[in-house]
């Protein structure tokens, strides 16, 4: 095995703290963590902090309707979600922060430039950057019906089973 190799895989090995960022922290960073943490139960990882948090969230916003119901059919719970603004603490705490969009990672980092390393759209990251720019958005489903919840819910899905795998090489 090579040096580099060794050493991007220790890097993964020392992710401990991952954070979600959406928009407003109701839908697409809620779902994402969710999903996330069911997914680590599911393959018996204990050692990852799962967050979520929004750029222009409103602390203590309930998660959408949709979400919940949407995360019902998973068997997930996501009618005690409360939403909680991006904020020092969380960058400074994070070891790996996922944004649903570009424009959220660019964003992100014009306000902490210090965690810029640290921080990635989740798409282009569990991708390994294999992915256009386009496609690499997760959308917002904010105010939508149901079933654009349920879009949203089935990219995140897959995007997050990308991002155990390469956790866990």
């Amino acid at each position: 095995m090579s040096a580099s190799l060794r050493v991007i895989i220790g890097r993964y090995k020392k992710v401990k703290t991952i954070l979600f960022v959406c928009t407003g922290n109701t839908c697409r960073s809620s779902m994402a963590q969710a999903l996330f943490k069911k997914l680590l139960k599911e393959k018996g990882i204990e050692d990852i902090e799962v967050q979520s948090a929004g750029l222009a969230a409103v602390e203590g916003d309930e998660a959408a309707w949709q979400a919940v119901r949407v995360m019902q059919r998973r068997g997930v719970d996501l009618s005690q979600h409360r939403a909680r603004r991006i904020g020092p603490d969380l960058i400074n705490k994070a070891d790996l922060i996922l944004t649903m969009t570009g424009r959220h990672k660019m964003h992100l980092i014009s306000m902490y430039p210090e965690a810029a390393h640290k921080v990635h759209v989740l798409k282009e990251y569990a991708y390994d950057g294999r992915i256009s720019p386009e496609s690499a958005q997760i959308l917002d489903p904010f105010g939508q019906p149901p079933e654009i919840y349920e879009e949203c819910a089935l990219d995140l899905e897959e995007a997050l089973e990308k991002l155990v795998e390469k956790l866990t090489k």
